[in-house]
């Protein structure tokens, strides 16, 4: 898979803070890339630098494999950093004319697509007051898709938006993807990020915990669940087995913890029957990320 930016030991520093601390990773092709963090991790400082609006005090990146900072890559390169400004009396489709006449990105005849990409088509005559917040988001990210950039950057995309707004915030990012879209975004909803990023990067404090795919950044354990008619019994025949053995009683299931990897559900099954239980339930569980970010950076 083709790397679409690489990021390469990037330090930033705002006198005595360290914003970044040496960060490194790769951003492949056609992925939603998530980078998460507390406040105050270096994900929007992070952002900055790569669409070249600070300055790092160290380290490289490269976008489509080149230096990063030149005008012609940033014309590849849709953004949303900040909050949009759009003229509220104006309809979507003018505040549109107006981003694509200040940009220089792309043609007015480019609009009424990127209207329909972003499901504004049959509103492009509304004006931008009427909309509601997940709407003036989805414009917002039509501005960033002028040019038709093969790459959007979204510093949290979902920022303040009702569960509505964020939902459909999130559809439009999958249907971004589906089209040949690479998406690398900021945010700190992590259940979001569980829904819609194929891979990740973990900040804290500026310093890089840990970056991979999202399945691999959520699996460093298997969590085996069970249960049977008697959850009693099912837990001491599990616990002969000597592993980590967890009781829920109000779910009225038994967790087993393996590392990663090692979890053998038939051999789990076979010694459950053997021993005289029949399980109503067997399941591998993935950790929730949730889960995952706090272990990763509570430490």
């Amino acid at each position: 898979m083709s790397v679409v930016l690489s990021i390469k030991n990037l330090a930033k520093s705002y006198g005595a803070v360290r914003a970044l601390n040496g960060v490194s990773f790769d951003v492949p092709q056609g992925s939603v890339f998530g980078i998460l963090g507390p406040n105050g991790s270096g994900k929007t400082t992070l952002l900055g630098i790569v669409m070249d609006v600070l300055r790092a005090n160290k380290g490289e990146f490269y976008w489509f494999g080149q230096p990063g900072g030149s005008p012609e890559q940033r014309k590849k390169i849709g953004s949303l950093l900040e909050t949009p400004n759009f003229y509220s009396y104006l309809s979507g489709t003018d505040n549109l004319k107006i981003s694509q006449a200040i940009s220089g990105r792309g043609t007015r005849k480019d609009i009424d697509e990127i209207l329909k990409k972003v499901n504004l088509y049959d509103r492009r005559w509304s004006s931008f007051k009427s909309f509601s917040l997940g709407m003036k988001q989805r414009l917002a990210i039509g501005a960033a898709l002028l040019g038709d950039p093969k790459v959007l950057v979204l510093d949290e995309p979902t920022n303040g938006l009702d569960p509505v707004g964020i939902a459909e915030i999130r559809n439009l990012i999958v249907e971004l993807k589906d089209k040949g879209h690479t998406i690398i975004m900021a945010s700190h909803l992590l259940d979001e990020v569980e829904k819609v990023c194929t891979h990740a990067a973990i900040l804290k404090t500026g310093n890089i915990i840990t970056t991979g795919t999202v399945e691999d950044i959520m699996k460093d354990e298997d969590v085996v669940e069970l249960s049977a008619a008697d959850i009693n019994v099912l837990l001491k025949v599990l616990q002969n087995m000597g592993k980590e053995v967890l009781l829920d009683e109000k779910a009225n299931t038994v967790q087993i913890i393996f590392p990663k990897g090692m979890a053998k559900m038939e051999e789990i099954n076979r010694h459950c029957f053997d021993n005289g239980v029949v399980l109503t339930q067997l399941v591998l569980r993935k950790k929730r990320l949730e889960a995952r970010f706090f272990e990763l950076t509570s430490n």
